[in-house]
């Protein structure tokens, strides 16, 4: 943004007030590609009051603006392509300045007010209690947290969401299957793979068992309505399952 600025003032002096800074800096574009420089500004605009072509604007503003580099030293060359103007920025002078403010800032290199302590919510991989993590899971938890930087970076107070899936009938066909085929030895030894097993288990025995699916009706209103016996197994299930979602979402401070 700095050197944008400061482009827009190089060019606002030029042409004497046709567009103002502000004008100029909402215009200014980043070249399609790397060898046509660091910075483009679109001479249209000045076809009507200058009464010459884009691109002979372009090739007179580079010429003009080409005598002061030396005097400057943010900007390395400009030239004209087409009916753009584009600017080279002095890579030596620009790095070694860059350097130089990252270290004074530090941590605090970048900070932005944008936000002014406005709050986002960010949402996070989500998962379903008994059911495993998915590429699904890691990238939305990446993206999340990588946005959540960011956004504090700008100024806003990011509030990471990780609600999990922990209700639903799905729970009542689970408290059905552990009843049926399910030990406690083995949810506690694999949490997740067990009662994921448990789980397909259950979808399985219902096509030649369609009972099955009234009794996990039944457990999950039993569940609803406050059963003691369905909201211990509800509890222990999420309880196992959560332990195993700690390992895994440590790394992201969740």
């Amino acid at each position: 943004m700095k050197y944008v600025k400061m482009y827009s003032e190089l060019l606002a002096a030029e042409i004497d007030g046709l567009l103002t800074c502000n004008e100029i800096e909402r215009l200014i574009e980043k070249p399609k590609f790397l060898h046509q420089g660091d910075l483009a500004f679109p001479c249209f605009q000045l076809v009507k009051t200058m009464r010459k072509p884009p691109a002979d604007i372009a090739k007179d503003l580079s010429s003009r603006l080409q005598s002061q580099v030396e005097v400057d030293g943010s900007f390395n060359r400009f030239e004209a392509v087409g009916g753009y103007l584009n600017a080279f920025l002095n890579k030596a002078n620009v790095t070694k300045e860059l350097l130089n403010e990252i270290r004074q800032k530090k941590n605090h290199y970048g900070d932005l007010d944008l936000g002014e302590s406005q709050t986002v919510t960010i949402d996070l991989s989500s998962p379903n209690i008994a059911k495993p993590f998915s590429m699904g899971h890691l990238r939305s938890t990446v993206i999340g947290n990588s946005l959540s930087l960011i956004y504090e970076k700008c100024g806003y107070k990011p509030v990471k969401i990780n609600h999990l899936g922990d209700w639903g009938t799905q729970f009542g066909k689970l408290i059905t299957a552990y009843k049926l085929w399910g030990t406690e030895e083995n949810v506690k030894a694999e949490p997740i793979q067990e009662l994921l097993a448990l789980y397909i288990k259950f979808h399985e025995a219902v096509e030649s068992q369609p009972q099955l699916e009234q009794e996990g009706r039944d457990w999950f209103r039993r569940l609803e309505n406050g059963d003691a016996e369905a909201l211990e197994l509800w509890k222990w299930f999420k309880d196992e399952s959560l332990k195993e979602f700690k390992k895994d979402l440590r790394p992201y401070g969740n």
